[in-house]
């Protein structure tokens, strides 16, 4: 049994189970919905089904980091312990929780001085965020140690590649963040927007394709490009999708028939509720590992 904590945010968009089995805690941001304030906690609280059709009905929802206090109370019973902590943070280009967690560590090294606690910003979010933390899992568990684990984890956590597009700019439009001529006219004509995550941890738009039929093949294309070792990847590949499933499916399909060497078949997760919270149904999005992230 390891003699550190592998820790993580809800926001990894993991199945409850997965975490249960693998042992690691989460600690869980918020959203607020309708007036009322939930726990992101992977759909116990609202089903994501429940979750995604209350936005499709024109709820919009806000989210809230994981602060300093709710940091330094998740950490210190595991201090108390005696288990040092390798926490694994949402991406600091999408959220302040990664600085919180600093100034948390910080306090708490004060008063647990012979106790380790290494951060590592993530710079990914939702299921690539996810992949990270497996891998990490599966190397604390051949019994890396917390500072090589740490230092793998900084080193390679760029090579992990995330890619989405979106079917629904609904919700994109209620949100403000784009136009209501750009959310109109994209639906006439079928638009899929198609984006990545760069080296800074941000989510940049990179082109507009037209039919969905076409944006499944151009995502599939990227990994293609960019996966290690090209159509002989041998890693795992995690797919999590907002209340598409079937668009999820597709992809996994023409990514298990065109790469014959995966470790495993192709593993669908729901996108959670701090995350679909930004980009409301219709989103897939892709992870696997490949060539160093640029800007």
């Amino acid at each position: 049994m390891s003699d550190y904590v592998l820790s993580c945010c809800s926001t990894a968009d993991m199945p409850e189970e997965y975490f249960k089995n693998r042992d690691i805690p989460y600690v869980c941001f918020h959203y607020n919905m309708d007036g009322k304030e939930y726990p992101d906690d992977l759909g116990k609280t609202m089903p994501f089904q429940e979750f995604y059709e209350r936005i499709a009905k024109g709820a919009l929802p806000t989210t809230s980091q994981v602060n300093i206090g709710q940091y330094l109370d998740f950490f210190e019973p595991l201090l108390k312990a005696g288990k040092d902590i390798l926490h694994i943070s949402l991406s600091s280009g999408l959220s302040g929780s990664y600085n919180s967690a600093c100034v948390a560590r910080e306090t708490l090294l004060q008063k647990y001085p012979d106790r380790k606690i290494f951060l590592v910003d993530s710079l990914g979010a939702s299921s690539g965020y996810g992949l990270l933390v497996d891998a990490a899992a599966g190397m604390r568990d051949k019994g890396v140690s917390i500072e090589e684990l740490h230092d793998w984890l900084e080193k390679n956590k760029l090579t992990i590649h995330h890619w989405f597009f979106s079917t629904d700019l609904s919700h994109y439009k209620r949100g403000g963040r784009i136009s209501a001529a750009s959310a109109t006219m994209g639906s006439l004509l079928n638009i899929c927007p198609l984006m990545n995550m760069d080296n800074a941890g941000k989510l940049i738009p990179r082109t507009k394709i037209r039919g969905k039929n076409n944006v499944i093949k151009e995502i599939v294309k990227k990994m293609e490009e960019h996966a290690q070792n090209g159509l002989d990847y041998s890693g795992k590949c995690f797919i999590s999708n907002s209340a598409c499933f079937e668009d999820a499916r597709k992809v996994a399909d023409l990514i298990e028939e065109k790469f014959k060497h995966l470790d495993g078949k192709v593993m669908i997760n729901s996108i959670g509720t701090v995350i679909g919270s930004h980009t409301g149904p219709g989103t897939v999005a892709l992870f696997f590992f490949g060539d160093l992230r640029t800007n």
